[in-house]
């Protein structure tokens, strides 16, 4: 699996990535965009086909059959360009970074480190009078592709070629099923979701960008995305990857002593307080339908909840089904792998 993925899955999704790059705009939107339409066609053209042939049972068969065909040539590719990569060494044992489990007195001292730089940088990422972050989303996208120039001097394994993340068109859509980005191997994209909340957006570029640099578990490319922006020497890119480790900390440490969360949480800036607080407005806003009709906005809101609850159910699955046993809840696992680097650092410095 490791010379597989080394030898040839990383050099096709690399050479997809190139040619994918020569376009503006998102293939893998464009791909759903097309098989939704044909899909369509070819429903009704099936209903066409079937109600004035004769052996409708047969022909209904063949027709379905050719499409399963279709689709598990499709996924038995992405098996071999994508899921492969889950079952070799992973960048934590590769660099060093595993761990049997970490103290309290080190998740406290990390979770401290990162309120305290958030608290510094905070002040300096372009604000509205009301706190409010405005920085310009398309300038976060320009500057993605040097994210990893610092981190991958300390990790040579994360100094290959970055191809510009992807703004996705139909964003909204994305945020209603409550995800911000998507690396997609077929096409080597990393696609974006430019519509959340702009505090967390850099660190979801630089978690896209793992994934295009072979890092495939969720928790290792939240880690990796994090300490490239950290390092990054681009305030917007660094206040992100301390705010958004901030917030997996300490719902960490929250449950571990609640004590000291109060005690971190208390020393929190107003900047920082307003950027979680302008995001839960932002996620919360997106589990309901506002069009002002009621019986209209009931319909829509339980039919988001049940698109949004169906992708997690999905994508779930298909993480424990590739040897991530925490499934979704990877995400929040790079907590062991912050405190394990980050507690380094702290001890040195004392």
């Amino acid at each position: 699996m490791s010379w597989f993925e080394t030898n040839i899955s990383s050099s096709i999704r690399g050479f997809l990535g190139l040619c994918s790059s020569i376009y503006p705009f998102s293939l893998l939107e464009v791909l759903c965009a097309a098989a939704i339409v044909w899909l369509f066609y070819f429903l009704i053209r099936t209903i066409m086909v079937t109600v004035r042939g004769h052996g409708k049972i047969k022909i209904l068969l063949k027709r379905f059959l050719a499409v399963a065909v279709v689709f598990l040539y499709i996924w038995g590719l992405f098996c071999w360009l994508w899921n492969v990569g889950y079952f070799t060494p992973g960048f934590a044992e590769t660099n060093g970074l595993v761990s049997d489990g970490i103290s309290s007195d080190k998740l406290i001292a990390v979770t401290r480190k990162f309120a305290d730089e958030a608290n510094e940088l905070a002040p300096r990422v372009m604000r509205d009078s009301d706190g409010h972050i405005t920085e310009d989303r398309r300038k976060i996208l320009e500057a993605s592709t040097d994210v990893y120039n610092n981190i991958s001097l300390e990790f040579s394994c994360l100094s290959g070629k970055l191809y510009k993340p992807k703004s996705m068109l139909f964003s909204n859509l994305m945020s209603r099923t409550g995800y911000t980005g998507i690396y997609f191997a077929l096409t080597g994209e990393s696609n974006i979701n430019t519509r959340a909340p702009v505090s967390y957006m850099p660190s979801t570029v630089a978690h896209e960008l793992a994934h295009q640099l072979g890092v495939f578990a969720e928790d290792e490319a939240n880690f990796v995305g994090i300490a490239a922006c950290v390092t990054s020497s681009n305030v917007v890119y660094e206040y992100s990857g301390w705010f958004s480790g901030l917030s997996y900390l300490l719902n960490a440490l929250n449950g571990v002593d609640s004590e000291a969360w109060a005690g971190i949480y208390e020393g929190l800036s107003f900047e920082v307080l307003q950027d979680f607080e302008d995001s839960y407005i932002y996620w919360q806003s997106q589990k309901t339908v506002n069009t002002g009709i009621w019986f209209l906005d009931n319909a829509l809101t339980g039919l988001t909840d049940v698109f949004s609850n169906t992708v997690d159910a999905v994508y779930d699955s298909h993480l424990k089904s590739n040897d991530q046993e925490l499934g979704l809840k990877s995400y929040g696992a790079c907590v062991n792998l912050l405190v394990e680097y980050f507690a380094t650092d702290i001890m040195l410095n004392q």
